[in-house]
């Protein structure tokens, strides 16, 4: 007999009742293989043990019923909104159920279908559910799959429906699960009597019991996140073992007359990051810390301290931006402290004159400069360092990590500082940055005046004009955010360019009105940037570009029109270009939104002005893949996990993973070579 090629080298099409088109529909669910659809979780589970009676559903409660179609149609509503309704029979009684705009479910629900329903039952004179989960009984399928059980429910795509799904995982967890090699050693998983991995496998997709779900999901939770653990390990083992060639004199002049010039005391927190860093410097391997805080901490002046160390130990360092809007700021602020010092920075971005630029190349190639501010522009092959010792990368969740590693080869083994002003969920920050130590500072300078947030409809338009008339007239300066440059067609949505012409022309005819978007000349932008800064500019309509970047302490409004189109952090950043001086600011939401997860989002931004709060709420709602986009980091298309709810399973498998790799190193022993295997395809998978 020949062998079969393991679990994840065997292809879906294999499985019977899988054809050609409906294996790409599988793909586009990660199924491909048979380990991946072992490890494709339900995304909740419907208890059908009990199906209840018709006549015996509840208001208010998630019921599961059976019955025959008595009579469906669909009709539209006033304003164009379209209503599909079936009245649902069984020997008990008739309940009705209703799907709003979703005119398709009249081309797979017909009378005499025997059908079940999930979902909440409403108050009213009779039995109705709205938008209830629907599932077709079909001839020949096996009811007991399907009924009397706890069913699983799965995420679904296009052209596949749940049943289908349903019945050819369960083929294939019957027939493959015990196929599956045991990844966790003995050693890990006995003491916490967790199940072997077959066993989990078969109770996350079909369980006997909610307790057997319950320890199954504990299990493979713990499993997903030691491999992405395992990963940061390695890299954080691979780091430590390296040795920096760079000794920095942490006293000296210019850190001396640094601090002697500031006009303010630094804050405990940047005192105690301060000092986080600068035992990292001293450090024989090479530093590998993110620096986070809230938008107007004071992370910048730290890193002032860290660039000041090391021009007076002889070093170079690069600061990376993601833009040129914040590359540009970055400079103008380290020449305001460092130029006094005699330290030469310089900025190397397309808004700088060629001559410029190759002047300041040149510079960095021989040494001559100091501190080097870029944009990508610093990872072209051109640019060299004679030596580079500290490597900054700012807003690091808009870099991946190959160019982090890109930046570093522009040295010998340079320490390396991530810095972001985008407050980061301490789940999301292991999981993202577990091989980088972490420092927060955590408090604000003092002096800050309040700020208000308002969540504004659109019929208090007139209202929202005549606040922004009023702060201009008071020679205060505002923002109005768009979430597009502009627009087409018949889209509702208002867009900068078209707006910032309607407010010049005609609402405030009166003030200055800019306009400022990415996908104008660097020239025009640098212009239109130092204008605001200066006053010349009252009103800047702009988008999203503003997020990061642009610091002016007379603004003291801000509105962001659509708010529903950013997620919280976002709307947090943008918050954090107002507030920034010594006056009282406002923010103001601009949306009739009425879906209940935007709600949801503009509420909590209204009512709260702490980031990190806010970061946790945005990763609840959101999930890790939008906030920092899971292409760049593979490993957070977690299967099974959930980083919003899963953090105290993260913290023991980041302890469990740092123990493994400090014993063995490669996961060469016996006992770790089924988990070094999963760990090598889960890496593939991730990239």
């Amino acid at each position: 007999m020949v062998p079969q090629a393991p679990l994840h080298e065997r292809s879906v099409r294999y499985v019977k009742g899988i054809g050609p088109q409906r294996m790409s529909r599988l793909a586009e669910l990660g199924i491909r293989t048979v380990e991946d659809a072992c490890w494709y979780a339900p995304r909740r589970y419907e208890d059908r043990r009990q199906l209840v009676a018709i006549r015996d559903v509840a208001p208010g409660g998630e019921v599961t019923v059976r019955g025959r179609v008595l009579a469906a149609g669909l009709r539209r509503a006033r304003g164009g909104r379209t209503i599909f309704e079936a009245a649902l029979g069984d020997a008990t009684g008739v309940l009705q159920a209703l799907w709003f705009n979703q005119p398709y479910l009249a081309r797979h629900v017909a009378r005499d279908q025997e059908l079940i329903l999930y979902g909440r039952v409403e108050a009213g004179p009779r039995s109705r559910m709205i938008h209830p989960e629907v599932e077709r009984c079909e001839a020949g399928d096996d009811a007991a799959i399907h009924m009397g059980r706890i069913v699983p429910v799965y995420p679904l795509t296009a052209g596949i429906s749940q049943r289908w799904l349903r019945s050819r995982l369960w083929s294939i967890i019957e027939q493959h699960a015990g196929e599956v090699e045991e990844t966790l050693p003995e050693a890990i998983r006995a003491p916490r009597g967790w199940p072997p991995l077959a066993e989990a496998i078969r109770a996350i997709h079909f369980p006997e019991s909610w307790e057997a779900l319950a320890a199954a999901r504990e299990r493979l939770v713990f499993e997903e996140l030691l491999l992405v653990q395992l990963i940061l390990a390695k890299r954080r083992a691979a780091l430590e073992a390296r040795r920096k060639p760079q000794r920095y004199r942490l006293d000296g002049p210019l850190t001396g007359a640094l601090r002697h010039g500031l006009p303010f005391a630094l804050t405990g927190a940047q005192e105690r990051v301060l000092e986080e860093l600068l035992g990292d410097l001293a450090l024989p391997h090479p530093m590998a810390r993110l620096l986070q805080g809230d938008v107007g901490c004071g992370k910048t002046i730290v890193v002032i301290f860290l660039m000041a160390v090391v021009a007076q130990s002889g070093g170079q360092v690069a600061l990376m931006a993601p833009t040129e809007l914040l590359a540009e700021q970055h400079a103008r602020v380290l020449r305001q402290f460092l130029g006094p010092l005699g330290v030469d920075v310089r900025l190397l971005s397309q808004s700088v004159p060629k001559p410029a630029r190759d002047q300041a190349a040149s510079d960095a190639a021989e040494g001559r400069a100091a501190v080097v501010v870029g944009t990508h522009a610093l990872l072209e092959g051109h640019v060299r360092f004679a030596r580079l010792w500290l490597a900054v990368i700012d807003e690091q969740h808009k870099f991946g990590v190959a160019q982090r590693a890109g930046l570093a080869r522009k040295g010998q083994e340079p320490d390396i500082l991530v810095m972001t002003a985008t407050p980061i969920p301490r789940t999301l920050a292991l999981s993202l940055y577990g091989d980088l130590d972490v420092s927060t500072i955590d408090d604000m300078p003092p002096g800050r005046a309040p700020l208000d947030t308002r969540w504004m409809r659109e019929a208090e338009r007139s209202t929202l004009y005549a606040l922004i008339r009023g702060e201009l007239a008071r020679g205060r300066q505002a923002y109005v955010v768009y979430p597009l440059v502009d627009v087409r067609g018949g889209s509702e949505l208002k867009s900068a360019t078209r707006m910032a012409q309607h407010l010049k022309r005609d609402v405030f005819p009166e003030f200055a009105v800019g306009l400022l978007h990415g996908q104008m000349r660097p020239q025009l932008k640098e212009r239109t940037m130092l204008d605001f800064a200066r006053g010349e500019i009252q009103l800047l309509v702009t988008t999203v570009i503003v997020e990061v970047g642009l610091d002016v302490t007379n603004a003291t409004l801000m509105v962001i029109e659509h708010p529903e189109r950013f997620g919280l952090a976002q709307l947090h950043q943008l918050r954090g270009r107002i507030g920034r001086g010594a006056d009282p600011s406002t923010c103001v939401v601009v949306s009739d939104a009425e879906d209940e997860a935007v709600r949801a989002r503009l509420e909590a931004f209204a009512g709260t002005r702490d980031g990190f709060l806010l970061a946790e709420e945005d990763l609840r709602q959101r999930g890790p893949g939008e906030l920092f986009g899971s292409r760049q980091h593979g490993w957070l298309r977690l299967r099974i996990a959930d980083l919003a709810r899963d953090r105290d399973r993260l913290e023991g498998a980041r302890t469990e993973a740092r123990r493994l790799i400090a014993q063995d190193p490669a996961l060469s022993s016996p006992d770790l070579a089924p988990l070094a295997g999963r760990l090598g395809r889960f890496q593939r998978e991730g990239r």
